[in-house]
């Protein structure tokens, strides 16, 4: 039976490889900023990016998962 699954579990397993990689990016930016006494507006701009990095990669995850479900891809 977990022959079946195995594609499925390798892509949850990424998945959540990715997103604990945004969450220890998130948490070392985090701390730069905040040793490094960085501007309020700096700080915008760069959690801005990492939002938009991450939206980027969920982004593309719904898009591959609609385009599997309808059988382009």
């Amino acid at each position: 039976m977990l022959s079946q699954y195995m594609e499925q579990i390798e892509a949850v397993g990424l998945n959540l490889f990715f997103a604990a990689i945004f969450f220890f990016i998130g948490m070392a930016i985090h701390d730069v900023l905040k040793q490094g006494n960085v501007p309020k507006f700096g700080r915008y701009i760069v959690w801005l990016v990492l939002f938009l990095g991450c939206a980027g990669f969920i982004a593309k995850g719904l898009i591959q998962l609609s385009w599997e479900s309808s059988g382009i891809g």
